[in-house]
This record gives structure tokens, C-alpha cells and sequence, in this order.
């Protein structure tokens, strides 16, 4: 179940930059209305069944998750902001592979905090990133517009790795449909202040923008994100985070298959770099940071600060 869980997490993250491109160059949706509509919906979504069977989750969240949820949908909504505003700058796939780059900021937020990790967790980072290189080369942008791009996917990216810190440590109490209502719901509204601000509108798009919004709606938030955010009850933050590498290949895949894009040259031999990567990743963690289960994860005492204790697992 864990397997088929990440596996649906790839896809639906992966299909991201492209339908999200589409629906930036074919339709007059701005970007901020795409990252807010995704939001709003998927916090509806999410607390439905949540409001059904167990109406009283909400009113029992403590200080503690709050404090995460909310840090996590500062860091969800700033990402956001960037990376799909890079997608108007810089190529789908420089973007999506200097944004997937989370791993690599959860890792140097450890450092800082004191986290010492295995030299075969950062090889495998090493070897994850030189496949991330062989499928894109970093297509790195040669105009001044395209350098902005890739600077706001690298801050995307490191707003990522927050992002999945900080919901890591939310998860480690609360349920995936209370946590992702709290989430995204503070996220929807925090963007709709930035598109206010911006002068972005959030309504009034043509039928085929509502339809690239719902398509991006359904499969890089409840599915893609939704998934992810799931994995973080029982796995490291920087583990969920390596998985999520596999939205490199996965998107230049889906690209070709569905929009007859011509593969990169190095797309299968990076595929195969990342996975192996992931798996020394998994080998050189402690044992007791290869997973972890709920019961085990809900003893860990409440820090003081969310911010204090961000960059470990």
C-alpha cells in the first residue's frame, strides 16, 4: 500500500509542470489563481469526509499542530508563488528539476541543526542528483528572464523542503484530512491576499482555463500532494523527499506520451540513477529513521518553536 501510495504520489506530481504550463500559455488563468483554486479545492475536498465521520477533529487540534500546520502553509503558499511563476520564465524542465531539488535543502536544514547524517545518505543524494542532471542537464536559462525563473524554482524548492519539514512534523498527530484542510485552506487564503496585492484575478477565465485548473486540481493536489503529505505520518521528510525526485522523469515521460515531446536523451539512464540513489538513501539511514510508525511518532514531545526544531527529522 505504501508502494502504490508513492507510486500515485509521482504521477499526480509529476503531471504538475506540464498541465500547469499548458494552462498557463493557453489560457488567460494567472498563476496565482492556479495555486489558489488548487488550494481552496482540495481543503474542501479534504474536509468533507473528515466533517462527516469525525466532525470534532478540527476543534481538538492542539498549539503544537497548529503551529506546524500553519508554518507548512506559509512555506506551501510562497512555493507556489515562485515555482509557478518560474514555469512562465524558464523551461518546464529546468523548473521542475531545480524545484524538486527539496531533498537537498531538507538535508542542508539538518546540517544546520545539527543532524549529522551517514556518508551513504549523501551519497545517494550525490547519486539522485547527478540523474536529475543526465534528464536535464539544468537547462539552465541564457536570458535574463530565464535566469529569474530558475532562481525562483530554486526558491521554490527550499520553500518545498520547509514545506515537507514542517508537515512532517504536523503529521506525526493529526490525520492526512484534518492536516490538509488546515493546510491548504491557510494556503488558499494567503495567496488570494498575494493575488489581491498583485493586481492577479482569481475568477472570470475562459472554460478551457476552469478545465486545466480542475485537471491540475485533481492531479497534483488530491492525488500528488495529498499522497505525500499521507507518507509523512510513517516516513522522513527527507525520504518522502527523494521519492519525490521521481517527478523529473516522471513528468518528461508523461510529456511524451501525451504531448508527443521528445524525450531527453539521458531520461532513462537518470531514472535509474534516482532510484538508485533512493535506495542507498533507504540503506544508510539509522534504522529508526527508515520509517517510522504512528505510535511511535506521536510520543515525540511538542517543541517549543516550530521553527526550532525545523531542520531535523
Amino acid at each position: 500500500m505504501t508502494f502504490l501510495i508513492a507510486a500515485l504520489g509521482v504521477l499526480g506530481v509529476a503531471s504538475s509542470g506540464p498541465l500547469i504550463a499548458a494552462t498557463l500559455g493557453a489560457t488567460s488563468v494567472s498563476a496565482l489563481a492556479i495555486a489558489f483554486w488548487r488550494n481552496a479545492i482540495g481543503s474542501a475536498v479534504m474536509a468533507t469526509p473528515t466533517l462527516i465521520r469525525e466532525p470534532g477533529q478540527f476543534g481538538r487540534v492542539t498549539r503544537h499542530e497548529l503551529r506546524w500546520s500553519l508554518l507548512a502553509a506559509v512555506a506551501l503558499a510562497l512555493h507556489f508563488a515562485c515555482f509557478i511563476t518560474s514555469l512562465q520564465l524558464t523551461s518546464v524542465a529546468a523548473a521542475t528539476a531545480l524545484v524538486c531539488l527539496q531533498s537537498a535543502w531538507i538535508a542542508v536544514f539538518q546540517l544546520f541543526r545539527g543532524t549529522r547524517h551517514r556518508w551513504q545518505v549523501l551519497a545517494g543524494l550525490g547519486i539522485a542528483f547527478a540523474g536529475v542532471v543526465a534528464i536535464t542537464g539544468f537547462d539552465m536559462g541564457s536570458s535574463p528572464d530565464a535566469l529569474l525563473g530558475d532562481l525562483l524554482a530554486v526558491a521554490g524548492g527550499a520553500l518545498a523542503g520547509m514545506y515537507t519539514l514542517a508537515g512532517g512534523k504536523a503529521r506525526q498527530s493529526m490525520t492526512t484530512g484534518t492536516y490538509t484542510t488546515l493546510c491548504y485552506g491557510v494556503c488558499a487564503a494567503l495567496v488570494a491576499v498575494m493575488a489581491l496585492l498583485g493586481g492577479q484575478p482569481l475568477v472570470g477565465f475562459e472554460a478551457g482555463g476552469w478545465v486545466g485548473i480542475l485537471a491540475i486540481t485533481v492531479c497534483a493536489q488530491l492525488v500528488g500532494h495529498t499522497a505525500f503529505n499521507h507518507l509523512l505520518a510513517t516516513m522522513s521528510p527527507l525520504l518522502v523527499s527523494m521519492i519525490i525526485l521521481l517527478e523529473i522523469p516522471g513528468a518528461a515521460l508523461l510529456a511524451a506520451l501525451f504531448l508527443q515531446e521528445t524525450l531527453p536523451a539521458g531520461t532513462y539512464a537518470g531514472l535509474g540513477l534516482i532510484l538508485v540513489g533512493l535506495a542507498v538513501v533507504v540503506l544508510g539511514q539509522k534504522p529508526g529513521r527508515r520509517g517510522r510508525t504512528q505510535g511511535a511518532a506521536e510520543q515525540d514531545g511538542p517543541p517549543d518553536h516550530p521553527l526550532a526544531e525545523l531542520g531535523t527529522d
